[in-house]
């Protein structure tokens, strides 16, 4: 596969935020304006949406980097364009298309090049709302998170805008990644604006990373094996008549297999190969005992019944005991590891490069 290339398109830059920074307040504006803050947006199929992006994205980002994913409409055409009028706008190409989290990968790296020390993700398709972004700069820049993301469940008002089947969608799934990821403090794992730390970011095993729909959950899972705080930044859902990527059969079909393989991943690297502790005790008892109750439970009802006769007293006791006694030593594994959810920062505050 060709390697993406960029491009920067610059002629000396006009002020993209003169419409953001009405909203804004210049104190605020400012004192973002201190550090090198890097905005990445994967671009496939925006070319509607993208020129308002655009527009909006703040003076205080340093650099924008645009990632053109093999979009098949005018997306690549209408960003050089933008490029000739922003001198921060850089413009990736990928020669074919590598989804979402590929598009990120190569917008991470790039970022990382040029030396941001914090790199935001926005999305292209402009259900990102960019005033929120301060919110999620602060925790990074004050060193009390490694990572933020947005959480859409907080907002009731807002979350009645949000289509009803992907409001279900994302609460079955925000569960599921709760355990897949080890972050039981955080919901809405699909949301997909984001910021990270750059030296954060530089530990991560990028090209482990998931490149379709099932990025964001698997950089939080990689994330959590590294010890990183992830904070929850509740905002409003945005929803404007754009169609979404995150198709049904999408999430019913390929994202489960997904979080049961990350579950299993996370359980064996964080119990048995980083570390040993007294979960790992409880998981190697427990869930042998469980299993060892419920086969010979099963085949011993089936044999009594089947004769119909009355299965001895001890027969009966063997599986039960050893059914309870897995369940309370998986109980105990669980309280473990809803304990065990990073609360130390990796990162030290941020200062002036």
């Amino acid at each position: 596969m060709m390697p993406p290339t960029s491009s920067t398109l610059g002629t000396p830059a006009k002020r993209a935020d003169s419409l953001h920074s009405a909203r804004m307040g210049e104190g605020e504006s400012s004192e973002f304006r201190k550090y090198c803050v890097a905005a990445v947006i994967p671009c496939y199929r925006v070319e509607r949406e993208i020129q308002s992006v655009l527009q909006t994205i703040p003076s205080y980002i340093k650099h924008v980097i645009a990632v053109d994913d093999a979009s098949p409409d005018s997306t690549p055409e209408l960003v050089a364009a933008a490029a000739k009028r922003d001198e921060r706008l850089l413009l990736i190409r990928h020669p074919s298309n590598q989804g979402v989290g590929g598009a990120m990968v190569s917008g991470y790296r790039k970022a990382l090049e040029l030396g941001a020390q914090i790199i935001v993700k926005i999305d292209g398709d402009g259900q990102m709302d960019v005033d929120h972004l301060p919110k999620l700069l602060q925790p990074l820049i004050e060193g009390k998170a490694d990572y933020t993301k947005g959480n859409r469940f907080r907002d009731f008002k807002s979350l009645q805008q949000m289509p009803f089947i992907r409001r279900v969608g994302n609460m079955g799934l925000g569960f599921l990644a709760k355990a897949a990821t080890g972050y039981w403090n955080m919901f809405d794992p699909t949301n997909g604006f984001n910021a990270i730390r750059s030296e954060v970011l530089a530990q991560l095993p990028l090209d482990k990373i998931d490149r379709s729909y099932y990025f964001e959950t698997s950089m939080l899972a990689h994330l959590y094996l590294i010890g990183a705080v992830s904070k929850d930044v509740p905002m409003p859902a945005r929803y404007q008549g754009e169609v979404s990527s995150l198709l049904i059969h999408r999430i019913l079909f390929q994202f489960p297999p997904r979080l049961l393989s990350t579950f299993l991943r996370r359980l064996l690297l964080k119990n048995f190969i980083y570390d040993f502790s007294m979960a790992s005790i409880y998981l190697l008892v427990g869930l042998p005992l469980l299993v060892f109750g419920l086969v010979f439970g099963m085949i011993k009802w089936i044999q009594y019944a089947s004769i119909d006769v009355a299965a001895p007293t001890g027969t009966v006791m063997l599986p039960t005991l050893s059914v309870l006694l897995g369940i309370q030593l998986l109980l105990s594994a669980i309280e473990i590891d809803l304990r065990s959810v990073p609360t130390e920062p990796l990162s030290s505050p941020l200062t002036r490069p």
